[in-house]
């Protein structure tokens, strides 16, 4: 494939699986779904749902920024939810990172998220 390139950094967590942290194709990087998971101990983060929402978008911010980016050129977020009526929290701790214009996003609630973590949310960026 052309003008692909993976992206990772220390300073989120490592994958741990069969996948990167990221891919960058041409202009538009493409990020792994981010559990709370602390880049340090590869440990999900304790203090419930606010603690685990910010976790993930501290990881986020890690990758975007290794791709020559910043959260304000994602594009799209998917966000994976254990438990919808977190939506309200999650709405305000989005608004820690990101200004408007918002990037498009999609919310589901699911029955499971590896490690029995309650968040997980994937992105699509494009940076120049």
């Amino acid at each position: 494939m052309a003008n692909r390139s993976i992206i990772s950094t220390p300073l989120a967590p490592a994958a741990i699986g069969t996948y990167s942290q990221a891919v960058k194709v041409g202009q538009t990087v493409y990020i792994s779904g981010q559990i709370p998971l602390d880049p340090d101990t590869m440990e999900v983060v304790e203090g419930g749902f606010e603690a685990q929402a910010v976790r993930v978008f501290d990881n986020l911010q890690a990758i975007t920024e290794a791709a020559g980016g910043s959260m304000k050129d994602i594009a799209k977020l998917t966000i994976l939810m254990a438990d919808l009526t977190n939506f309200a929290a999650l709405n305000e701790i989005m608004a820690r990172y990101f200004d408007q214009p918002y990037p498009a996003r999609a919310a589901y609630e699911v029955k499971a998220l590896p490690k029995a973590v309650d968040i997980e949310i994937e992105a699509i960026m494009v940076v120049g």
